[in-house]
C-alpha cells in the first residue's frame, strides 16, 4: 500500500494533528487531501504548515512538515476539479452536521462514476476517505437543474438524504461559481427538492410534502389514524415502543416512548444494539430510519437516529423533518421547531399553508481529494 495525504493548515490547527494517524486508504492508491479551514476562523497566523503524511504502511504514517512564509491558501471545487485524469476520481468531502459525504462532479454522465461496491470502499473509515455515503450531480431530468444521487456506506441507494441535499446545494454553487442568495431544482428519488442558499450561507430546503399513508412510507403496521400510523404500538425485542411512521420520500420510525418509559432520555440509549432491530423489523418491508426523540418544549426536540443503510449518525435532515412531523401529530410541539442532533441544530417547519416541510442548516466543505478508482 503506498497512500500521501497533503494537507495545509494554519498553526492555530496543529492540535487536530493527532486526528490524523487513522486516515488510511486501502489498495495501492494516493489520496492528496488539502484541508479547509473557517474564514471566520481568528485572523490568520504569519506562517502556516504544510504536512505530507506518507502512509505507505498503514501502522506507521509518517509526517513531514515544512513551515511556508504565508497563510493558507485553498482552491475552490471548481478549479479542483478541472483536473482530469483517466481512474482517478477528483471529490470534495463535505459535512452537514457531521453527516458527511464524498460529493462527485458527475454533469457530464447521467451514471454514477463510482459503483455501489466502490462506494462501500470510499466510505470505510479506516481503510478509505470515510463517509456516510457519497453523492452524485448530475444532469437534470424532467425540466430539472440538477439530479442527486446517493449510495450509502453500505451500497445500498436511498431515495433522498436532507443533509446530503445541502451539502450537495454548497457543492453546485461552488462548482457553477453561484455568488449571493440562489435556489434551483434538483430531481431525487423522493422527487423533486428545491434547496435554496441563503445569505447567512445556510441552506433552506423544500422538502416538499410528508407521506403519512402507511403502505406508502412503507409499513405493515395497521393505520389508526387517517390510514396513517400515529402513536402505535410495536414490539421490538421484548419492549413496546410507541411510534409514528413519516416518510419524507425515505421511511422514518419515530419514537417518543416507551409503554414503561413516558419520557425518552435519549443520551441514555444503547443505538448500536436497538437500531438494527427497528431497521430490519418485519413490519417495515424496505427497511427504515429510526429516531428517538426527546421533548424539551413544543419548540424544542431532540433526537439520535439510527439510518438505514448507514447506522449512528451525527444527524439526519429528513429523520429531522419526520421527527417535527410525528411530534405536531401526536400533539407534543407546534410546526416550527429546533431540533437538536448529536452534531448540532437544525430549524424545521411544517407549514400549514402548503404542507411543505422545509429544513434549514449548515453544510460545509472539508477537503479535495484525489484517489484511483
Amino acid at each position: 500500500m503506498a497512500t500521501a495525504a497533503a494537507i495545509s493548515l494554519s498553526i492555530a490547527g496543529v492540535g487536530r494533528l493527532r486526528n490524523l494517524s487513522s486516515v488510511n486508504m486501502s489498495g495501492n492508491s494516493q489520496a492528496h487531501f488539502v484541508s479547509s479551514l473557517s474564514p471566520s476562523s481568528a485572523a490568520q497566523p504569519p506562517h502556516s504548515l504544510k504536512l505530507v503524511l506518507d502512509l505507505r504502511h498503514p501502522c506507521a504514517p509518517r509526517i513531514r512538515a515544512a513551515a511556508t512564509s504565508s497563510s493558507v491558501s485553498i482552491e475552490s471545487p471548481a478549479s479542483f476539479l478541472e483536473h482530469k485524469e483517466t481512474g482517478i476520481l477528483h471529490f470534495v468531502k463535505y459535512q452537514g452536521l457531521g453527516n458527511d459525504f464524498i460529493l462527485v462532479d458527475n454533469r457530464d454522465s447521467t451514471e454514477p462514476r463510482v459503483t455501489p461496491e466502490q462506494a462501500v470502499k470510499l466510505c470505510d473509515r479506516n481503510f478509505g476517505i470515510g463517509a456516510d455515503g457519497v453523492i452524485f450531480v448530475m444532469p437534470g431530468v424532467n425540466g430539472t437543474d440538477y439530479t442527486m444521487r446517493i449510495f450509502n456506506s453500505d451500497g445500498s441507494e436511498p431515495e433522498m438524504c436532507g443533509n446530503g441535499v445541502r451539502c450537495f446545494a454548497r457543492f453546485v454553487a461552488e462548482l457553477e461559481n453561484l455568488q449571493g442568495k440562489q435556489s434551483f431544482t434538483v430531481h431525487t428519488g423522493a422527487g423533486l427538492i428545491i434547496p435554496e442558499i441563503l445569505e447567512d450561507g445556510k441552506v433552506r430546503v423544500d422538502m416538499g410534502e410528508p407521506i403519512l399513508k402507511a403502505s406508502d412510507v412503507p409499513t405493515k403496521l395497521q393505520p389508526n389514524k387517517d390510514k396513517s400510523v400515529v402513536k402505535s404500538k410495536l414490539e421490538v425485542d421484548g419492549t413496546t415502543w410507541s411510534v409514528t411512521c413519516v416518510s419524507m420520500g425515505n421511511p422514518h420510525c419515530v419514537t417518543f416512548c416507551t409503554d414503561v418509559n413516558q419520557s425518552l432520555q435519549v443520551d441514555e440509549l444503547n443505538l448500536a444494539e436497538i437500531g438494527p432491530k427497528f431497521e430490519h423489523h418485519v413490519m417495515f418491508p424496505a427497511r427504515t430510519n429510526t429516531e428517538f426523540v426527546q421533548i424539551f418544549s413544543r419548540t424544542h426536540l431532540k433526537m439520535r437516529v439510527w439510518e438505514r443503510g448507514a447506522g449512528a449518525t451525527l444527524a439526519c435532515g429528513t429523520g429531522a423533518c419526520a421527527v417535527v412531523v410525528a411530534a405536531v401529530l401526536e400533539g407534543h410541539a407546534g410546526r416550527s421547531c429546533t431540533v437538536d442532533l448529536p452534531g448540532g441544530p437544525l430549524d424545521i417547519e411544517w407549514r400549514e399553508e402548503d404542507n411543505h416541510v422545509y429544513m434549514t442548516g449548515p453544510a460545509e466543505i472539508v477537503f479535495y481529494g484525489s484517489v484511483p478508482l
